[in-house]
């Protein structure tokens, strides 16, 4: 538990950091917009002319620009990986080993009622009893049971954990961003006609082109995975929630005004509820989506379902890189069953 505290410390002293660099940066970037105005007013004509070959330098642009960052921001990169490696190591340490001295290092229990095989049993009925919570169905609680079990026969647990955990780190970080931005979208029209271009980069940009920089800042492991993870996958529950807030009937809104409700009752009250189905699926997509990037996370040293992908596609190994890729579906059917939600 000190080891959370510690890492919640330095995030926030790292947040302070930021907040301080986010100031300069804000007054450099400025200066900078400056010179490059004057730079392309006098380049532009000379282009069109043709009397200069130079083209815009937006590879030498963007390298300078990652410089800067890396070399004015990295302590409050390193405190967020440190945060981010402390909540990653605390969720894989709930799904892999009983609690005990030095849990979140790796120490196995010695008891022999309580035996990591029998923990993941144990994680097994947790999960089963969720998707029951969920769907109130046996056959999708039966489902989720045989998933699971036919993931513990094939020797995938520890894998599938560690996938758990990436997936379950990126929803809670794109789901506690992504639906405030999406509902402040929604009441600000030209708030999202801003960032929309932005959504539409993150989702076209190839994964690779924003993975050099992830690396860059943060080094190989479970952290720059859930960072590229997190970049392709928040624009699912910006988008969603702002379609579910914007979808609302008027004539709810207009009543909940009429009988003297404000603005925050409005939300909470009238708003929310009526987005919820369209809030789950932003979920189920962010669910799915992140399961798509379990490969590319892999590529970078993130632990889970993508290493065995990798390694047979390194090897040509057809019946590892099967094995491994079928137990992704499985994993992905039996989230979107247990979190499928329809308007009732």
């Amino acid at each position: 538990m000190s080891t959370l505290f510690d890492a919640l410390r330095n995030f926030l002293a790292a947040l302070l950091y930021g907040i301080g660099w986010c100031v300069q940066a804000v007054i450099d970037l400025a200066v900078w917009l400056f010179h490059a105005i004057v730079w392309f007013a006098g380049w532009l004509p000379e282009r069109l002319l043709g009397r200069t070959g130079e083209s815009l330098p937006v590879g030498r642009t963007a390298a300078d620009g990652f410089t800067y960052l890396q070399q004015g921001a990295q302590g409050f990169f390193d405190g967020l990986s440190n945060t981010l490696q402390s909540v990653i190591d605390l969720i894989l340490a709930v799904l892999l080993r009983p609690p005990g001295t030095n849990w979140l290092s790796g120490r196995r229990f010695e008891a022999w009622y309580w035996s990591e095989q029998t923990h993941a049993l144990i994680v097994v009925a947790v999960l089963v009893a969720f998707a029951w919570a969920m769907q109130r169905s046996w056959k999708t609680a039966l489902l989720v049971l045989a998933g699971f079990l036919f993931i513990l026969d094939q020797g995938y647990w520890a894998a599938t954990a560690q996938t758990l955990t990436l997936v379950l780190t990126a929803c809670v970080v794109c789901m506690g961003i992504g639906v405030p931005i999406g509902i402040a979208a929604a009441h600000r029209p030209r708030l999202y006609q801003a960032i929309a271009p932005v959504l539409d980069l993150m989702q076209t940009l190839p994964t690779f082109v924003y993975l050099i920089p992830v690396i860059g800042l943060f080094g190989l492991g479970m952290v720059p995975g859930l960072i590229a993870t997190v970049v392709f996958v928040m624009p699912a529950p910006i988008r969603m929630t702002h379609l579910g807030i914007t979808s609302t009937p008027g004539a709810l809104i207009e009543a909940s005004q009429a009988f003297g409700a404000t603005g925050r009752q409005t939300l909470w009250k009238v708003e929310l509820p009526s987005a919820y189905p369209q809030i789950m699926a932003g979920l189920t997509q962010t669910i799915m989506l992140s399961l798509s990037m379990v490969v590319i996370a892999g590529l970078v040293g993130a632990n889970g379902l993508g290493v065995p992908v990798v390694r047979a596609l390194n090897t040509v190994n057809t019946a590892l890189g099967f094995e491994s890729g079928f137990i992704i579906v499985v994993l992905a059917i039996l989230l979107d069953r247990t979190l499928k939600v329809t308007r009732r």
